[in-house]
């Protein structure tokens, strides 16, 4: 399986995957422990996280796979969300905690 096959799996295997850098418990940048943070305060429980400062070759391709420059990258039902900034905007309006509610079992 390719790496572009693999993001593509985690993808259409989990309703909601979170690429990001370390873990929800130890998140390694900013950016992605406020993206943690909004997803919990959303109500998000069980969504697949996936750390690409594990996985280089990962880290490497997601950009040009989702066509999104940055860290971390959250996907709803297939579909790219965005970065810290959009989940952050999505969290503040309400909206954030609707699609999750969508999706997952809280």
């Amino acid at each position: 399986m390719s790496i572009l096959e693999r993001i593509q799996a985690e993808i259409d295997g989990h309703a909601v995957v979170l690429f990001m850098k370390g873990t929800p418990e130890f998140p390694m940048c900013g950016f992605s422990a406020r993206t943690v943070g909004a997803l919990h305060e959303a109500g998000a429980r069980g969504y697949r996280t996936i750390n690409v400062l594990e996985e280089p070759e990962l880290r490497a391709n997601l950009p040009r796979f989702s066509n999104w420059p940055t860290f971390p990258q959250l996907f709803i039902h297939g579909e790219l969300i965005g970065g810290c900034d959009i989940t952050l905007e999505l969290h503040e309006s309400g909206e954030l905690a609707r699609m999750v509610a969508e999706v997952l079992q809280a």
